[in-house]
């Protein structure tokens, strides 16, 4: 009978020797253990290993028996639990229709609105007559080549079935005012900001342990006028001269406000650089507030022709096509990266963090705050848009077109 047996020793030993060894040799090194201690030995062994007492007994039986495993195995050849696919034949066939691609929202699909988690997917197979559990399922979806993706942004929206034309006539107009020396910027506006003490997407350097507190709800804060604070940034990249403007609105983005961006780009940057231009070349996306059915745009466009003497030439991106737009990546991107893992706590924030922005390439970029409340839902009438100076392309016109100062002619 084991008495006067030190147990802290034993478990010392199997804390550094079983996670070591495979599942049969294990079996057989508490089972030696328990035999040498004769009576009580596996009871005190199943203490000092934890293992169950089964185990060892089992260990014990391989000790005795005299014919061996082959090489490599642990088991006897046919050990084990049946694989469930084996024994339940359906149970493959009906998994599959449940986890396939167009599940959800099939009326004749026990799973319809459903996540198709694994542990839903077993209780669907259970109410079908099926005995399996979720991990059954994971390793089962496994087998059957099935792993766990999210979605990929690869199907391409094609508004229009000639929109390689159309890119090749935005590069020829913008290749000719460059050539001419006329300005060409890229316009758009960027993501809306909240302001506050609130999680900004990406990682900064910080103190190990001492991560910025911010806010666990992004419900927004108000102002006085009781108006949830958000940063509009609308940008313009001058293409040549490898620098922005950004106006930072603290109300809506509309066109008139857009326009008011590139208003500020041109008194600021754009007439000290070019005094001579007598024309500006803008390429927006199809969409938002400088969208191509956007009648303000046009409108407020013509003010800005009728302030600078600039005959106006818009060539839009077509719709889905916005990642092309040279500012999203020649602008925008840069101004995310400097300012990731930041709290954009006020609006001036925002402007030195965007003012602040270069790259080795020597982008520079100039930024200031529009305090100005932009009216949302703004009416044109036919009457002001027929006092737009406009003339079009003949491809596309209502992507392609020139707004020149009033009383005269088209300088594109």
């Amino acid at each position: 009978m084991v008495t006067n047996i030190n147990i802290t020793a034993y478990q010392q030993k199997y804390n550094r020797l079983l996670g070591k060894l495979d599942e049969r040799a294990i079996r057989l090194a508490v089972a030696a253990d328990a035999d040498a201690l004769g009576y009580g030995g596996v009871s005190f062994i199943a203490r000092a290993s934890g293992i169950d007492r089964k185990t060892i007994s089992r260990g014990l039986r391989d000790l005795r028996e005299t014919n061996t495993l082959p090489a490599g195995r642990i088991r006897r050849s046919g050990g084990g639990r049946k694989p469930l696919a084996g024994t339940d034949c359906s149970l493959a066939t009906d998994l599959e229709q449940l986890a396939g691609p167009y599940t959800r929202g099939d009326p004749m699909s026990p799973l319809r609105w459903v996540s198709r988690s694994s542990r839903k997917l077993a209780a669907a197979l259970n109410a079908q007559g099926h005995h399996v559990s979720h991990t059954a399922v994971r390793k089962l979806l496994k087998s059957m080549d099935y792993t766990l993706q999210s979605n990929v942004k690869s199907k391409e929206v094609v508004a229009y079935k000639d929109r390689d034309e159309q890119f090749q006539t935005i590069n020829n107009t913008a290749a000719a005012f460059l050539a001419a020396g006329d300005p060409v910027i890229s316009v758009d506006t960027k993501k809306k900001e909240l302001i506050g003490e609130y999680a900004n997407p990406g990682k900064a350097w910080l103190p190990k342990g001492k991560p910025r507190r911010v806010n666990s709800h992004d419900f927004g804060d108000k102002d006085e006028h009781k108006r949830v604070m958000r940063a509009a940034p609308y940008g313009v990249y001058d293409i040549n001269g490898n620098d922005g403007y950004v106006t930072v609105g603290i109300t809506h983005d509309t066109a008139e406000f857009a326009v008011q961006g590139i208003r500020n780009w041109w008194n600021q940057l754009g007439k000290q650089r070019y005094p001579g231009a007598k024309r500006l070349l803008i390429t927006p996306d199809a969409g938002g507030s400088n969208g191509y059915r956007v009648r303000l745009w046009k409108v407020e466009l013509q003010k800005l022709a009728n302030e600078t003497g600039l005959s106006i030439a818009v060539r839009h991106f077509p719709r889905g096509t916005s990642k092309w737009n040279k500012i999203e990546h020649r602008l925008f991107c840069f101004i995310t990266k400097n300012w990731r893992g930041i709290p954009l706590t006020s609006y001036q924030l925002v402007v030195d963090l965007i003012a602040n922005t270069t790259t080795s390439a020597g982008l520079r970029v100039y930024a200031e705050l529009d305090e100005q409340a932009y009216e949302t839902k703004k009416e044109v009438s036919k009457e002001q848009l027929a006092e737009v100076n406009l003339t079009t392309l003949d491809f596309h016109p209502e992507l392609n077109y020139t707004i020149a100062p009033n009383g005269q002619g088209a300088a594109v």
